[in-house]
């Protein structure tokens, strides 16, 4: 893990408050029926985060973005947990949120991710990659046009798509990335540092 370095700089043009802070602080006070869902999370991730605590400020977000979070897919054997684990990587790369970086490249070599793959990810050319087969390439690509702006995806990437994935699995795929994308643009619009899950991705201030 010490190899690969994802670090990202803080600047006027691309600011982080501090490797601590949000832009914004918590609510003083947190809803009574928010903290039984916080402490779960708490102890799921055995850490404090920060991001629960900054989503109290509108319950309505907290509750709607919790529902989401649990119902998401993590495994499935059309879309098995390393394809959803490079997903994940890609995207919090593509969007450059710290935060998400680093939660989501934790324990990758569990789902039989290689430091080498993240770093074709990090590179972007994963055509070049030996080790992520013809499949996951085509399910990468996919997942890099839905998280650019604005959205343009070809005749070719559907044709390959379709080849390689059924109607249901395209879905889970889109679903994915639309939940991730959600999460690594809301974090990264409220500054939310890294959370110390790895050592792959530090603000350098």
């Amino acid at each position: 893990m010490n190899n690969i370095n994802l670090n990202i700089q803080s600047t006027k043009d691309n600011y982080f408050e501090s490797e601590t802070t949000a832009y914004i602080k918590p609510p003083k006070r947190i809803p009574l029926f928010l903290r039984l869902p916080m402490w779960i999370a708490k102890k799921k991730v055995k850490k404090d985060l920060l991001l629960p605590k900054l989503l109290a400020w509108n319950p309505k977000t907290a509750i709607s973005s919790g529902i989401m979070e649990a119902l998401i897919t993590h495994d499935d054997k059309e879309v098995p947990k390393r394809l959803l684990k490079l997903i994940r990587i890609q995207i919090s790369i593509d969007i450059a949120c710290p935060f998400c970086i680093d939660m989501n490249s934790f324990e990758y070599d569990k789902e039989n991710v290689t430091e080498e793959e993240i770093k074709y990810l990090q590179n972007k050319n994963i055509d070049s990659c030996p080790t992520m087969s013809n499949k996951e390439k085509i399910a990468l690509k996919y997942i890099s046009a839905i998280t650019k702006t604005p959205v343009i995806i070809s005749e070719e990437l559907i044709t390959e798509i379709k080849k390689e994935y059924s109607e249901r699995a395209i879905l889970i795929l889109a679903s994915t990335a639309a939940q991730v994308n959600y999460w690594a643009r809301l974090i990264r619009a409220l500054g939310v540092p890294t959370a110390g899950f790895t050592n792959i991705c530090k603000i350098n201030k």
